[in-house]
Parts: C-alpha cells; sequence; structure tokens
C-alpha cells in the first residue's frame, strides 16, 4: 500500500533550509518577491525537486519545474535569472 505524503516525509525542506542550494534559494525569493509564484508553489517545487533527486532522476531547477508545471513563463523565468546573475553586486 502506498503511503500518502507528509510534512514528515519532506522533513529536509522544512528542518534544513540550509541545505538548499543557494542558487535554487534565490530563485525561489526572486519569483515570489515578483509575484510570479507563491509561496505555496516555492514548497511544491522544491519538493517536486528533492523528490526527484531521492529518486535519482535528472536534476531540474526551479524554473524547469515551474515552467512544466505552467505556473511561470519562459519569461519569467529569464527576469528571475537576470535580476539574481546581472544585479549589481
Amino acid at each position: 500500500m502506498k503511503k500518502s505524503s507528509s510534512r514528515d516525509d519532506f522533513g529536509i525542506l522544512f528542518d534544513k533550509p540550509k541545505k538548499i542550494e543557494h542558487y535554487e534559494k534565490r530563485f525561489g525569493i526572486t519569483a515570489v518577491a515578483k509575484g510570479f509564484i507563491t509561496p505555496d508553489d516555492l514548497v511544491k517545487g522544491l519538493t517536486i525537486q528533492v523528490t526527484e533527486d531521492i529518486r535519482n532522476t535528472p536534476h531540474r531547477l526551479l524554473g524547469e519545474i515551474f515552467f512544466d508545471m505552467n505556473i511561470m513563463t519562459d519569461k519569467q523565468v529569464e527576469e528571475v535569472l537576470s535580476e539574481i546573475f546581472h544585479r549589481a553586486p
């Protein structure tokens, strides 16, 4: 019987936020700040990312996940990436 997912199943997301790659954390926070995704969308995206990593499937970045889920457009992903990588220090 398949066990339903719960918050405890994905404790890495809730208990060890420092383990999330810096880029991924910035992408998610920037996308939320711009209003492109909600905090709940971010948790869903991170959950998908970690689940896929655990299953040894190819690693996908959050922008790709949100695009594939039709949550963000390619232009929105580009805008977030542009802000992350082209911002003056």
